[in-house]
């Protein structure tokens, strides 16, 4: 059984975290997306999105998550995922994301690479 989309946002040291439940499709990329937007319109340039509970990302959600991509780095400004499942993860490698995006075990370890640039992730 699916598990029906929730996000869940904050701010923290300038950084919005977008922490996900459920399946990341249409209706969950648009989410994100949305709330992103809100942020962005406000300045903030550092994004981290948490998909700890979220074991699926369809194309069209894989397609929203681009988009900010493309949006932060017309910006100058930085998206890191965190805790990601190892599908998820296959799947963002494979498209590429992580040459755009950054990915950290956790979200205490994608706030920290916002301010260590020197530092490479785990």
């Amino acid at each position: 059984m699916e598990q029906p989309f929730n996000l869940t946002s904050e701010v923290r040291d300038n950084c919005l975290i977008i922490t996900t439940s459920g399946y990341v499709n249409n209706v969950g990329g648009e989410a994100i997306a949305a709330e992103f937007a809100r942020h962005f319109d406000q300045g903030t340039r550092h994004v981290v999105i948490n998909l700890a509970q979220s074991r699926v990302v369809n194309s069209v959600g894989m397609s929203f998550l681009i988009e900010i991509i493309e949006h932060l780095q017309e910006a100058d400004g930085k998206l890191v995922f965190s805790n990601l499942d190892p599908a998820v993860e296959k799947m963002l490698s494979i498209m590429g994301l992580f040459q755009y995006a950054g990915k950290e075990k956790t979200v205490e370890d994608a706030l920290l690479s916002f301010h260590d640039t020197g530092k490479k992730g785990s």
